[in-house]
């Protein structure tokens, strides 16, 4: 019984010396770099964080835009979407892109195919009159093939109406 006081002595001095972080001169809130001992700059290479990641791409820029019933003319939120994407290419060169043309199920599979290839090619010209070179942009078209969403009301039908850019190559860090 008389190593109790001595136990909970040891115990509270080896649970004070957690108490603060920067004990050692580090600033703890940044992830230290597996490398080396200096931190990161908080961004996590590929992560949606990293302004030069595919992931940022799709979540930060916007990967794909929405085209209303039978039409492959741009919309304005189309137009911003694309107007981001332009200047993430452009910033971000060692990146090729695939622009996929998409339908709702409504229409023959024919009819589908020409109709998502017509708005794939209309986001490949807006990236072109943007100033990305043609050689990193190209187009397919899936139509009706494949759905985000399947079902048969205007909610679903509205999602699958897209022209979605799928990027390639970028860092191989």
């Amino acid at each position: 019984m008389k190593f109790l006081p001595i136990t909970v002595l040891v115990a509270a001095v080896a649970l004070s010396a957690c108490t603060n972080p920067n004990r050692f001169g580090g600033d703890t809130d940044l992830p230290v770099n597996p490398t080396g001992s200096q931190p990161l700059s908080g961004v996590v290479p590929g992560s949606a964080n990293d302004p030069s990641s595919a992931a940022y791409f799709n979540q930060t820029v916007g990967d794909r835009v929405l085209f209303e019933v039978d039409q492959s003319t741009l919309t304005a939120t189309g137009r911003s979407t694309l107007d981001g994407q332009a200047t993430w290419l452009m910033t971000n060169s060692d990146y090729q892109a695939v622009i996929e043309g998409h339908a709702d199920e409504q229409g023959t599979r024919e009819y589908n195919l020409a109709l998502g290839a017509r708005r794939a090619n209309s986001a490949r010209e807006y990236l072109l009159s943007k100033g990305v070179p043609a050689e990193r942009l190209r187009v397919v078209s899936y139509g009706k093939e494949r759905p985000i969403e399947i079902c048969s009301n205007e909610a679903c039908y509205a999602k699958n109406r897209r022209a979605v850019t799928v990027l390639a190559g970028g860092q191989t860090s």
